[in-house]
C-alpha cells in the first residue's frame, strides 16, 4: 500500500465576507516532492499554506498532513505532528528584541526538547546548514540583510528537524544574486535532508529552479498540478499568460539552466 501524502487537501473552501476565495480544492503532496504554488494576486495562495499549517481555518473541507486530520488527537499528539512541519514567512517574522542565536534557539526552548548546553551546539549546527558564520548568532535582526534574514529564518524554522516546509515567497526582495544562492541552498537542503517543501512563488526562476511539480490555483481551485513542462502545454489562459510570455520564457530558461 502506499504510503499516505505529507499533504492532502479535500473539498476545501474558504469566504471572507460574502467573497469565496476557495471552493472545493483538492491537494495531495507526496513525501519528497517540492511544489510551487502559483495564481493571480488575490487567489488565495499564501492562505492556503496558512490553513495547511493551521494559522487559518477553511470554511469548509479537510486539511490531513502525514495521513491524520491537523487537529486529530489531544492536544499532546496535535504538538507531536506540529513538530513534523515548519513554515518561514515571507518576510522572515524574526523576533525583533532576540539575537540571531535566541531566534533559532526559540523552538528549541518552547518545545523542551534539548539542554542549554544542546541547544548551544544545535543552533551553532543550523547556522552552519545555512550558510551563516558563529558570529552572526550575536547579530540582532535590525543588523541583517535580507539575504541574511531569510537564512536565519530558515535555520529557525529547521530548528525542529522537520519533514514538512512551507515557504512563503522565499525570494521576495533578494536581489538576483542572493536570490539564486538563496534558491541553492534550499536544493542543496532538501536533497540532504529529504524534505518535502510546499512554496509559493511568483519567481518563475525561483520555481523553474525548485519545483517537481507545479500547482496552478486559479478559479479558486487547483486548475493544474503537474510538472513544469506538462503545466506549459496546457491552453488555458492564465497559464498561457503566467507562463509563455517572453519575459516568462527567459526567466524559465534561467532557473532551468540553474
Amino acid at each position: 500500500m502506499s504510503a499516505a501524502p505529507v499533504v492532502s487537501l479535500r473539498g476545501l473552501s474558504t469566504r471572507f465576507g460574502t467573497n469565496w476565495v476557495h471552493k472545493g480544492l483538492d491537494l495531495d503532496v507526496a513525501a519528497g516532492e517540492v511544489v510551487s504554488l502559483v495564481g493571480g494576486s488575490g487567489s488565495g495562495k499564501t492562505t492556503l499554506l496558512r490553513q495547511i499549517v493551521g494559522l487559518l481555518q477553511p470554511t469548509e473541507g479537510t486539511v490531513a498532513l502525514f495521513g491524520e486530520p491537523l487537529f486529530a488527537g489531544n492536544r499532546a499528539a496535535q504538538k507531536l505532528r506540529r513538530r513534523r512541519f515548519a513554515m518561514c514567512f515571507q518576510q522572515g517574522a524574526l523576533f525583533s528584541a532576540l539575537t540571531v542565536y535566541d531566534n533559532i534557539a526559540f523552538p528549541l526552548r518552547e518545545s523542551r526538547v534539548a539542554s542549554e548546553d544542546e541547544i548551544r551546539d544545535l543552533v551553532a549546527l543550523k547556522l552552519g546548514m545555512v550558510e551563516l558564520q558563529p558570529e552572526h548568532a550575536a547579530l540582532m535582526p535590525a543588523e541583517l540583510s535580507g539575504g541574511m534574514i531569510k537564512r536565519v529564518a530558515l535555520a529557525r524554522a529547521l530548528a525542529l528537524e522537520p519533514e514538512l516546509l512551507l515557504l512563503d515567497e522565499p525570494t521576495a526582495g533578494l536581489d538576483p544574486t542572493r536570490s539564486a544562492a538563496f534558491v541553492e541552498l534550499v536544493k542543496d537542503l532538501q536533497r540532504q535532508l529529504g524534505l518535502t517543501v510546499v512554496l509559493v512563488t511568483h519567481d518563475l526562476d525561483t520555481l523553474a529552479a525548485l519545483s517537481s511539480r507545479v500547482a496552478v490555483l486559479a478559479e479558486k481551485k487547483i486548475l493544474a498540478y503537474d510538472t513544469l513542462d506538462a503545466i506549459m502545454k496546457l491552453e488555458h489562459p492564465f497559464i498561457q499568460e503566467f507562463f509563455l510570455s517572453e519575459r516568462s520564457a527567459r526567466a524559465l530558461e534561467r532557473g532551468r539552466g540553474a
